[in-house]
């Protein structure tokens, strides 16, 4: 199937996907800080250049979208009918680059959280997210994902 747009058209769309202060970034933000915590942002001295650093606590957290950084078992994370082979290697090696990034902080002594997309879209309510984000930061032995936290506090 070819595209419904220019490749210029596509070039310049593709140009405006931003890195930094996405929505579901903004929201995890929104809630950390409802929530009394207070962070550092973008940290590029850290390895990954977390979005939310939390440096007295040791706690970097990556808001991932599902599609750019390849989230398995995820309907927002669709490879697209064109140009497949691109596609597959280019989330292939965000994927490599984003578990190379987690292990290294791992090392540094870093509690690492990822927030993906899907769940974020699913908390309906800030307070949720605000809620599953404060029980993760507050128990320092948590490894897992926020999944799991939502169902320990429901």
């Amino acid at each position: 199937m070819t595209d419904i747009v220019s490749p210029r058209k596509r070039s310049e769309m593709m140009a405006g996907i931003r890195g930094k202060n996405t929505k579901p970034e903004m929201r995890v933000r929104k809630a950390l800080f409802a929530e009394g915590y207070r962070y550092r942002l973008h940290r590029r001295d850290l390895p990954g250049t977390p979005d939310i650093v939390f440096p007295g606590r040791k706690v970097a957290i990556f808001v991932n979208g599902c599609f750019w950084h390849g989230h398995l078992d995820c309907n927002l994370a669709k490879v697209p009918s064109s140009r497949t082979d691109f596609w597959v290697g280019k989330l292939d090696h965000n994927r490599q680059r984003d578990k190379a990034a987690t292990e290294a902080l791992t090392t540094l002594g870093w509690r690492v959280l990822v927030v993906w997309e899907c769940f974020i879209r699913s908390c309906k309510e800030q307070r949720e997210l605000a809620r599953a984000l404060s029980s993760w930061l507050d128990d320092p032995t948590r490894q897992d994902d926020l999944r799991s936290v939502v169902k320990d506090i429901m």
